[in-house]
Formats: C-alpha cells, structure tokens, sequence
C-alpha cells in the first residue's frame, strides 16, 4: 500500500471565503502514484471547512447568504463563545454545519467525481494562515 501525507496552507484576505481546491488536489493524487484507493482532505482548524459541491458563483452567493442567517456574525455579544474575547463564534457554527473533511475514491490514478462535483476549501474567520491536510492511501 502507498501513501502520501501532506498540508496545505490558506491565509485568505477576506473573514469568509470559498476557494476551490480541486487542482490541488489532483496533484497531490498524481504526486502520490496511486491508482486506486482513498483520499482525505480535512480542515485543520475549527473555524474552516472542507466539502464537495458545484463551482458556481451563484451557489455561492447562496451559501453566504444562508450561513450568515443561519449563524450571523453580529451583533457578537449575542455569542457566549465571544465571552472569551474571541469574535469568531459565528465561524464555528459555520464550520458545523459545512463538515470538516471529505472523502473522494481515486479510481484509474485520478478522483473518482461525480457530474459537477468540486472540492471547496470553506473561510469562516480568514485571514491568517490554517493547514487543511490530505491523505490519500491505495494501491
């Protein structure tokens, strides 16, 4: 069995964000010389997120929208987590509901997608560095 470990860094300019991370990844799995097997890729910080959906910029918007109603960024006092000082507990519940990690098949050396499928890494409480790691295993 072959493996391959590796991190990945983001710092995004802006507090909330959606970067496709798609050819990264690919080329982790190229790198990794498996044909067959298992990649994960996992957010490494409890205000980002790792998830699977289409690139488009209306979907997006979308999920802007949805997440600050679900889980608004202000007022922060409404927050017992910001007690600590913090202003960030709307991007923990975010990350809650977006997931941590996903798990894609790689099928013939390459990820085994559906129609329209695309590997986003999610921003909640951007700009300063965090890792996402991936880890693929197979044959």
């Amino acid at each position: 069995m072959n493996s391959l470990t590796e991190y990945l860094t983001f710092k995004t300019k802006t507090r909330r964000a959606f970067v496709n991370i798609t050819p990264n990844i690919e080329k982790l799995v190229s790198k990794s010389g498996v044909k067959e097997g298992l990649c994960l890729v996992n957010a490494m910080h409890i205000t980002a997120s790792v998830f699977i959906n289409d690139n488009e910029s209306g979907l997006h918007h979308d999920y802007e929208k949805w997440l600050e109603e679900l889980a608004p960024h202000e007022p922060i006092d409404h927050y017992r987590h910001n007690d600590t000082g913090e202003d960030n507990a709307d991007a923990h519940l975010k990350r809650q509901v977006m997931g941590r990690e996903v798990v894609v098949a790689i099928t013939n050396g390459e990820l085994d997608f559906g129609p329209w499928e695309t590997i986003f890494y999610g921003e909640f409480d951007g700009k300063r560095n965090k890792r996402v790691l991936v880890k693929i295993i197979g044959e």
